[in-house]
């Protein structure tokens, strides 16, 4: 059951009235455009990417054997430079893919640049990652 405490209460008035400010100004002109796109990514997410990325962690989890208490030790370590750089590419996918034709007459910048850099970005999250492991590891070791 849902506590309804005064926090809670309050809280969800203040995120109504964000969304009663932001909404209409949110939606501007285009507040069909708008929902349809929101429905299509709420779909999207729901029967394409919820069950990818649930067979990978589960592919993930099986690749890793079983630990006594639950998951393999380095699989969050997977799972977060795996998540960050998904996150980055679901943000800027247009400019990543050169899938905006607008953008360099638009901005006047080049376009180009966005895939080298997430691609850079995703191997230092990946690098930072191993090494975040190693180093837990040899901290362990050495504890013992």
């Amino acid at each position: 059951m849902i506590d309804p405490s005064p926090a809670r209460l309050v809280v969800l008035a203040l995120s109504f009235g964000v969304v009663l400010y932001a909404g209409p100004r949110l939606l501007g002109d285009d507040a069909l455009g708008t929902a349809v796109w929101f429905l299509g990514a709420a779909v999207v997410h729901d029967l394409v990417l919820l069950p990818g990325y649930t067979l990978a962690d589960r592919g993930l989890r099986a690749l890793g054997g079983r630990r006594a208490g639950g998951p393999p030790t380095w699989i969050n370590f997977v799972r977060v430079p795996v998540f960050l750089s998904g996150l980055l590419l679901l943000v800027w996918f247009p400019l990543i893919l050169r899938r905006v034709d607008h953008y360099e007459t638009t901005t006047g910048l080049s376009g180009d640049v966005y895939l080298g850099r997430w691609l850079v970005v995703t191997a230092v999250l990946v690098v930072a990652s191993a090494l975040w492991f190693a180093a837990t590891r040899w901290y362990r070791r050495a504890r013992r």
